[in-house]
This record gives C-alpha cells, sequence and structure tokens, in this order.
C-alpha cells in the first residue's frame, strides 16, 4: 500500500517536471530500502544487482557490478533523493574496483541534482528523445545499407567510438573489446537490425546503427518513454578527420528518414555530457535529455 501510494505521487511529480516522461513502472524485483524524512514519512527504494560476464557486450560500457537504486519517494523530491542515498551507503555490500552504483532519474528534476552530487555521483549519462517528422537537408557523404561483408569494417568504426567514449565518458576499452564489438555487430546485422555506412571517395568515415522497438506494458522501453513504436538509435561512429564536416547529421537523416514515420512516436538514444561533442551535436538534430544516468565507481566510493 506504501509503495502504490508512492508511485501515485511520484506519478504525478514526473508529469510535472516533464510531459514526455512515462507513467512510473512498478519497481524490479529486489530488497526494498525505505528511509524516513524529517517530518517522519517514508520514502522507498528498490536495489537490484547486475554482474556482467567478461566478454558482455555491456562491458565495453559499464562496471562488471553494477548496484542500481530504484528510488520510489512519491512527491517528495530531494528530500527523499537524499534520505534513500543516506539509507543506501548504510547497507552497500563491500564491492571491487569494477564495481558501480547506478540512479537513473527525470533529467529536468533539477532538485534532485545537489544530493547525487554530494554523495559522488556524476552524470555520466543521458537518454534523450527525439519527437515530429524526419526533416533533412542536403547530404554531406554517400550513405549505402552495410550487409554481412561489412563487419570488419562497421567493427573497426564501431571501436573508434568506444575508445573515444572511454576518454572523454563510460567508455571502457578491455582486453578483447575489438572481438566483443564485432560479434555484437555481427549479431545485429545477422538479425537485420538496419546498419548504415557512410563514404566519400570510397572510404568508409562514419556508420550508424538503429532500429525500431515497441514500448508496450512490460517492455524495457515502456520504462523509458511513452508508449508507442520508436527508433532507437544504438551507436554512431565518425571517423576523427570527418567529423564536424556533416558526415553523422548525414547518417541520422538517413536513420529519421527510414524509422520515424507517420506512426512513430519519435526516436531516442543514449549520449555521454562529458563528452565535448555529443551534447551540441543531438541537440542540433533535435534530441533532448529525458533521463540522465547518474554513476558512481567504484560502488565503495558512495558517501
Amino acid at each position: 500500500m506504501i509503495l502504490d501510494a508512492l508511485l501515485r505521487g511520484q506519478a504525478a511529480r514526473f508529469s510535472g517536471v516533464d510531459p514526455l516522461l512515462p507513467e512510473p513502472a512498478p519497481p524490479p524485483e529486489g530488497p526494498v530500502l525505505t528511509a524516513a524524512l524529517p517530518g517522519g514519512e517514508r520514502v522507498a527504494g528498490v536495489v537490484t544487482r547486475t554482474l556482467h560476464p567478461p566478454g558482455a557486450a555491456q562491458t565495453l560500457w559499464s562496471a562488471a557490478d553494477v548496484r542500481e537504486l530504484h528510488p520510489i519517494v512519491g512527491s517528495s523530491g530531494a528530500a527523499g533523493i537524499e534520505a534513500l542515498l543516506r539509507r543506501w551507503r548504510q547497507v552497500l555490500e563491500p564491492a571491487g574496483q569494477d564495481s558501480a552504483c547506478l540512479v537513473t532519474w527525470p533529467s529536468r528534476d533539477a532538485e534532485a541534482t545537489a544530493p547525487l552530487l554530494a554523495h559522488g555521483f556524476v552524470p555520466l549519462t543521458v537518454l534523450a528523445v527525439r519527437v515530429g517528422r524526419a526533416r533533412t537537408g542536403p547530404g554531406a557523404c554517400a550513405v549505402r545499407r552495410a550487409t554481412l561483408a561489412d563487419v570488419d569494417l562497421l567493427a573497426e568504426l564501431a571501436m573508434a567510438e568506444v575508445e573515444y567514449a572511454a576518454m572523454v565518458g563510460g567508455g571502457i576499452v578491455r582486453d578483447g573489446a575489438a572481438a566483443i564489438k564485432r560479434g555484437t555487430v555481427a549479431r545485429h546485422l545477422d538479425r537485420g537490425d538496419p546498419t548504415w555506412i557512410a563514404e566519400r571517395d570510397g572510404v568508409a568515415v562514419g556508420m550508424v546503427e538503429a532500429w525500431e522497438t515497441e514500448a508496450h506494458p512490460g517492455s524495457w522501453a515502456r520504462t523509458r518513454v511513452r508508449a508507442g513504436r520508436w527508433a532507437f538509435v544504438n551507436c554512431l561512429s565518425v571517423v576523427e578527420s570527418a567529423r564536424g564536416t556533416g558526415v553523422g547529421r548525414t547518417l541520422m537523416d538517413v536513420v529519421h528518414s527510414a524509422l520515424v514515420g507517420p506512426r512513430s512516436a519519435g526516436s531516442f538514444l543514449y549520449y555521454n555530457p562529458p563528452n565535448p561533442l555529443s551534447p551540441t551535436f543531438w541537440a542540433r538534430q533535435g534530441y533532448r535529455p529525458l533521463w540522465t544516468v547518474w554513476e558512481l565507481r567504484p560502488a565503495d566510493a558512495l558517501r
């Protein structure tokens, strides 16, 4: 009953913070934390733990051992977040160096920023959305659909994005990263997930992976975006020598034209705010933050 009331209060708060937010989903299975506010009200949260095995694709952008707090704080805002983070620190089990704490929270709920920063979190990733129909401009390069014969080329282009993300964001260049990335690219191509390659004078200068996903009750997408059909942009990579020349925009024009139609709710993707190129680029493509993933590595650094 308490969780139900908190979820209703949180839904009301979220609708006032950002009209594009979906209704808060029921929390996942996991240990429940509770904490008291100064006035005696209670807030709650669910803690989940995910262990990514060596060689998993997730290890290229995530710690191997991830502890995630799913706050259910009703309308209490920053006070509820602060109380839960204090309580989480008290019960957090020891973790190794390859670990992280995560909290995902609406980007426009600015009140939550102060307690998250105070406890050591940084805004490492943003889920950004774009709504509306595609608008394209003149192409800056030739773009073609990739095939299985392009797997090595695509893996090389995708690794360039991983290496850059490792310098400026949450990417991790692990042992065997190139093989992990090649396997991931091959699986997407084998499934028929759309992938495009940008070329200039016959030389590949960029790539993009994107596909359609349905946000329906019970799906992961429904916890992050409103119900409907969405295009998800998984990876955009442009070689260093071609950055800033319109290649990325041309690739995204192709994605929007191919995947965002009259029946689409829009498109969404993840980017790293510390990346000096991403925030400006994605804003120019019509994307804006919806959720911020606050992260702290290692998990033991939670204060």
